[in-house]
């Protein structure tokens, strides 16, 4: 059968997704059961265990597939936003409730139990994160479940989204590398290009490698990148970078261990110095307008 790939296929040697049967082979297959991150982020494990390494994190009010769930308290599953499959804590997952409306547009924001400013939070999501908001009571929008959230932190999914991503990338300067990570609690650098993107309204893959294989146009800018211009991604081996101008690079990564800006030219010839030279620079299309 046809080689897919693990990171995007809900198929084990003893269980796969019943969309597959036939596609791959499996000892069962099964429907899935649809839910929804209830928490501000969930990790995501390839193995069901706290301390095998971070592959990815589901937001609130993202949709799982959820495909099996074991006595430990872990269920498997596909992501909706990007069909990253793996192990996810099921205390953060829900059956769903009512379809979000709106979308956290700053690094952070705050739902309270009431509106008033002094009341202790019941959670901080993060950037990205989806939420179902049912009306207006001044200030603050009220979420299905009947917390309060600063209206003017909310973006509704029907409206126009960011126009340039890199502006939003650039917020979360100094936010901690976390490899797997794709919150504002800490991002690796294709969660920070994912999540930059996703604000501006357009859906890519999860990795690196996924990324550079569908986003935008290779373009020529010269052996010493000179022409490289803002809104280019930079990729090398398992690295992607922003291009916030000519001169710079914004990117989540484990030198600096955040998000940090860095001169292009000592970049590249740090990278080249660990062994990795650039693979590519694609550029996408003019955004916003």
């Amino acid at each position: 059968m046809k080689p897919f790939d693990p990171r995007v296929t809900p198929a084990r040697a003893d269980l796969a997704a019943r969309h597959l049967q036939g596609k791959v082979e499996a000892a069962r297959y099964v429907s899935g059961t649809e839910c929804e991150v209830t928490v501000p982020t969930v990790p995501m494990h390839r193995e069901p265990a706290p301390d095998q390494p971070l592959v990815s994190e589901a937001l609130l009010g993202e949709r799982v597939v959820v495909y099996d769930a074991d006595e430990e308290g872990w269920a498997w599953g596909q992501l909706a936003t990007d069909a990253y499959v793996g192990w996810l804590p099921s205390a953060g997952l829900a059956r769903p409730g009512p379809e979000p409306t709106h979308c956290v547009r700053v690094p952070r924001t705050l739902v309270l139990p009431t509106a008033n400013v002094r009341a202790a939070p019941l959670m901080a999501p993060t950037l990205g994160a989806r939420l179902a908001i049912v009306r207006l009571e001044g200030r603050f929008a009220v979420t299905a479940a009947g917390g309060y959230v600063p209206a003017h932190h909310l973006r509704a999914l029907s409206a126009r989204p960011e126009r340039d991503f890199v502006t939003v990338a650039e917020r979360m300067l100094g936010v901690p590398y976390l490899w797997g990570g794709r919150s504002s609690l800490g991002f690796d650098c294709s969660g920070l290009v994912q999540i930059a993107l996703g604000a501006a309204g357009i859906r890519v893959p999860r990795d690196a490698d996924q990324q550079e294989a569908v986003l935008g146009a290779a373009v020529d800018v010269g052996a010493d990148l000179a022409g490289v211009a803002r809104g280019d991604l930079v990729f090398w081996p398992g690295h992607v970078a922003i291009v916030s101008d000519p001169q710079t690079l914004l990117h989540a990564n484990a030198w600096h261990m955040m998000v940090a800006l860095e001169p292009l030219a000592a970049a590249v010839a740090r990278i080249a110095a660990a062994g990795a030279a650039v693979r590519v620079v694609r550029r996408l299309p003019v955004l916003g307008g």
